[in-house]
């Protein structure tokens, strides 16, 4: 028996148990592992719920408990550790036929294991704002930014920010159809998604790719860069300055 044959018998409840597998007393296994594997299952999905609660929440608990259960024997957990469990769950909604009228799913997927990443990621010490200002203003166009390893970009032509506020906070306004990008941010233990202005997207985009701050700016002309730098320091999410003017 291998440990492929296993996995995909505990996953599917239509397949016989393992040849060869017994109850420990030289029986078939039988009842036991269908009990065994009922309560892999259900811990799986149960899992998946509480990484997912606004999808979850959109589609109703038991739509999503019998998609999850589709989805965890397509990808079974790869890892003991099920934390980051999920990982292509918001791909998997975005070929999941019956969820194609749906189309903004996957995206509040991403959102949401954008935020559980963000949690998990390593710590790191915040640039403290005033060095920003220890450098020439001539001199910021080539200055490049390292930013926090906890800091996640989503962008959506869909309003995930406030579909994501309106199933999470009460009182929050209700979505109108737009396009939407978001920042996930760690400045303290939790992560918050802040909604992103016009351009902002693609300029951090840029310095996570490693550009310099004017080479971002270019790839956003739009866009308002003290607005952006606020934001970013707000967010404790620069961790450092690199320019040749530092010691």
């Amino acid at each position: 028996m291998s440990q492929k044959s296993f996995t995909k018998a505990l996953l599917a409840p239509d397949l016989p148990a393992p040849d060869g597998l017994n109850d420990g007393h030289g029986a078939p296994a039988g009842k036991r592992f269908a009990v065994y594997r009922n309560n892999v299952t259900v811990s799986l999905i149960d899992a998946l719920e509480a990484g997912f609660p606004v999808v979850a929440k959109l589609i109703g608990a038991e739509n999503f408990r019998n998609i999850a259960r589709e989805y965890l024997r397509t990808e079974p957990p790869a890892s003991p550790l099920m934390m980051l469990y999920g990982k292509g769950f918001a791909a998997f909604l975005a070929r999941f036929p019956p969820l194609a009228k749906y189309a903004y799913l996957p995206d509040i997927a991403r959102l949401e294991y954008a935020l559980r990443e963000s949690y998990h990621a390593a710590d790191h010490t915040p640039l403290a704002p005033e060095a920003l200002g220890r450098i020439a203003p001539g001199a910021l166009a080539d200055v490049r930014l390292v930013l926090a390893p906890s800091l996640r970009l989503v962008v959506s032509p869909w309003p995930v920010h406030a579909l994501w506020l309106y199933n999470k906070r009460e009182g929050a306004p209700k979505p109108v159809a737009m396009a939407q990008s978001v920042l996930v941010a760690r400045s303290g233990f939790d992560p918050e998604p802040h909604l992103l202005p016009q351009g902002a997207d693609r300029f951090i985009a840029g310095l996570q790719a490693g550009k310099t701050l004017g080479d971002a700016c270019e790839s956003a002309p739009e866009i308002d860069l003290g607005a952006a730098l606020g934001l970013l320091l707000g967010t404790q999410s620069i961790s450092q300055v690199k320019h040749e003017e530092l010691p």
